[in-house]
């Protein structure tokens, strides 16, 4: 069966929405229903968060919801028990996104042998070394139909770049700046010329941009440099509004773009 990250990116050459979210958070079993409200909402892909008590790349919002996640009492064994019966109702790519300590607790190979009973598709894992993957990791991952997502910033250098590209599955994460995960910055913030120049390389795999994507602007100017972007802090305070999730969901996809 093709990894259904691949069959997005065929299908869906441009403004693809990709959104993250805490497991977790902001209720212990709001996990289902906030995936199966994105899909409704036309989301295109759906990154799975595995809260941390020891996150170094997430900015505040994203760290206090991991805190509150792990308050209410969210696992891994307890995230693949909530995600048993999603692909009854989920047809859309689904990754987990986390640190690579959780996943040597649980086992690498009992974690991704989960990953595809449950139907995830990808992993991210920024703090897992390319070198430690392709020694350790990566047939356990090829076995189970599971891509490893690498990130790359403006600073990883054009080797680097080149050795990632020949290296991924899926799709890169391009990192929009240096700095942690956070709603907050301004379209001309970002770098510009970082995105040309990817652009410019003719990488054999197709690119969204993170970290500092929060409302229609940012997301339309990553859309101009890559197949889409990644929303994960302005969507998680989107989630504290109180409202009933399905609302808050709707409300916050139609912020950044009319659903198709």
């Amino acid at each position: 069966m093709q990894n259904r990250i691949n069959t997005l990116f065929e299908t869906k050459k441009r403004d693809i929405l990709s959104v993250y979210f805490t497991a977790g958070f902001p209720r212990l079993n709001d996990t289902a229903e906030i995936i199966q409200e994105l899909e409704k909402n036309g989301v295109g892909l759906i990154e799975i968060g595995i809260p941390f008590s020891d996150p170094t790349a997430d900015g505040p919002t994203i760290q206090r919801s991991s805190e509150t996640a792990l308050k209410n009492g969210m696992n891994v064994k307890l995230l693949f028990g909530q995600l048993k019966n999603i692909r009854e109702t989920v047809k859309i790519p689904l990754i987990m996104m986390g640190y690579i300590n959780p996943v040597l607790q649980f086992g690498v190979e009992d974690f991704c042998k989960k990953c595809h009973e449950v139907g995830i598709d990808g992993l991210i894992l920024p703090d897992l070394p390319l070198e430690e993957f392709e020694s350790h990791y990566k047939e356990i991952f090829q076995r189970n139909n599971l891509h490893n997502i690498l990130l790359i910033t403006p600073q990883t250098s054009e080797a680097r770049i080149r050795q990632i590209d020949e290296a991924s599955g899926g799709f890169i994460y391009m990192v929009s700046s240096a700095a942690t995960t956070g709603a907050g910055k301004k379209v001309e913030d970002f770098h510009r010329d970082y995105f040309e120049r990817i652009q410019q390389m003719n990488l054999k795999n197709p690119r969204l941009i993170g970290f500092g994507i929060s409302d229609r602007a940012t997301f339309a100017n990553a859309c101009h440099y890559a197949s889409g972007a990644i929303i994960g802090s302005a969507f998680i305070k989107a989630l504290q509004t109180g409202a009933m999730l399905k609302d808050s969901i709707q409300e916050f996809v139609k912020s950044i773009r009319d659903t198709e």
